[in-house]
């Protein structure tokens, strides 16, 4: 068994994942030599240099690795004590991205917190802090859950309070991945299948009216079903993202000859990079970017069924969640880039251009890597314990 050096006083070895490791850094070499390609000739435009953007898509990953580090020795009890903690400076950042002069405008969202140069997108800590929490309420609650409407309607109240925080601000994608991410962490903990779909039908109720209340919207929103008639205007994008895996057929035309990524494309470091990577490498690209997130997914759902087997509830919950995130945001991305969905600001996880993005995604990986070293070295005990008057019961 792969093993590292830690400070952890049960052994003298971390144990880790040698597969999600291999996988996570696959995409992350993936996601470097892409931005790379893509982001040249704007970067070049933007900053006079054409490897503006690489830097510092190198630099973000440079400090996920300082992350993935530091956070792999935190205990998961840590985030089981202090979820609750958690969850309200998500609010917290959420309503204070909102006030002008806290919060940075970029492309009419206010989305940003600026930190002198840099921005954090506080939707994306929103993501991570609503799955701790759910994972600690579902591990706390998990027979109230199953008995009792109220243990359902509890964490959704919370829940409605920060989509409607994002849709505010506006980020429609990353709500719909924390909606989503949500709905399915609680059907696996046993919500009842009822409850389940009468919720599910109220959220896409709400959604399909937010999108009615302006035609503007609608149009937006619609805009993805036939993109060709209005090919200049609202579904310029996606035409441009149809092209370049048009262009790219089977094999794709090489690494770093897109046509798309020539100011035809917009985004096409971002939301669209996908799009770049299916013209340069074709078909064949495409299958191996699905077949690392299929792997990293069912890595972290194999490692949140070891600890469901372990009985340690509130590790699985997390893993699961992580899973789920990392599935929807890639489905999403991936769906929107092929113009089976509306187009959303949602990036591609380790492979897209940005910074809060990365160091989320890397966040994450650090936990499961905790989670899979506590289920191989006899740990559980340490980890998973009842709630008890000194942990937040919320």
């Amino acid at each position: 068994m792969p093993s590292l050096k830690t400070n952890n006083n049960s052994t003298n070895v971390f144990i880790y994942d040698f597969w999600l490791v291999l996988i996570t850094f696959a995409l992350l070499a993936v996601g470097i030599l892409m931005v790379a390609s893509a982001s040249m000739v704007i970067s070049d435009q933007q900053y006079g240099t054409a490897f503006h953007f690489l830097i510092h898509q190198v630099i973000y990953v440079a400090l996920g690795m300082v992350l993935i580090a530091f956070m792999i020795r935190i205990p998961i009890a840590f985030w089981q004590q202090n979820c609750v903690y958690l969850l309200f400076g998500c609010l917290f950042l959420l309503i204070a991205v909102l006030v002008h002069g806290i919060g940075r405008s970029i492309n009419g969202s206010m989305r940003w917190i600026g930190f002198g140069g840099f921005g954090f997108e506080v939707s994306e800590l929103a993501k991570f802090g609503v799955i701790i929490y759910l994972a600690g309420y579902l591990f706390r609650r998990e027979a109230e859950i199953r008995q009792s409407l109220s243990g359902f309607i509890k964490p959704m109240v919370l829940l409605a309070i920060i989509a409607g925080l994002l849709l505010m601000e506006p980020d429609f994608g990353a709500m719909a991945v924390i909606v989503v991410t949500a709905l399915a962490m609680m059907f696996l903990a046993g919500a009842r299948l009822w409850q389940f779909l009468l919720l599910a039908v109220i959220v896409v109720a709400c959604l399909a009216f937010i999108a009615g209340a302006s035609p503007y919207r609608l149009a937006r929103m619609t805009s993805f079903l036939n993109p060709w008639a209005r090919p200049f205007d609202i579904g310029y994008q996606l035409t441009q993202s149809l092209i370049a895996f048009g262009r790219g057929g089977f094999w794709g035309v090489g690494l770093g000859n897109s046509m798309q990524k020539l100011f035809y494309l917009p985004e096409a470091h971002t939301d669209f990079l996908f799009a770049v990577l299916a013209e340069e490498f074709g078909i064949v690209g495409e299958c191996v970017i699905l077949g690392l997130f299929t792997a990293l997914v069912g890595r972290a759902l194999y490692i949140g069924r070891l600890m469901q087997r372990a009985k340690n509830s509130f590790a699985a919950y997390l893993a699961y969640g992580f899973a789920l995130c990392f599935c929807l945001q890639a489905m999403i991305n991936i769906g929107v880039n092929v113009g089976m969905l509306p187009t959303k600001g949602l990036t591609l996880p380790f492979i897209s251009y940005g910074g809060s993005s990365m160091l989320i995604n890397c966040m994450m990986i650090a936990i499961l890597l905790r989670i899979y070293h506590d289920a191989h070295v006899g740990s559980v005990n340490a980890v998973c314990f009842a709630p008890t008057a000194n942990n937040c019961q919320l």
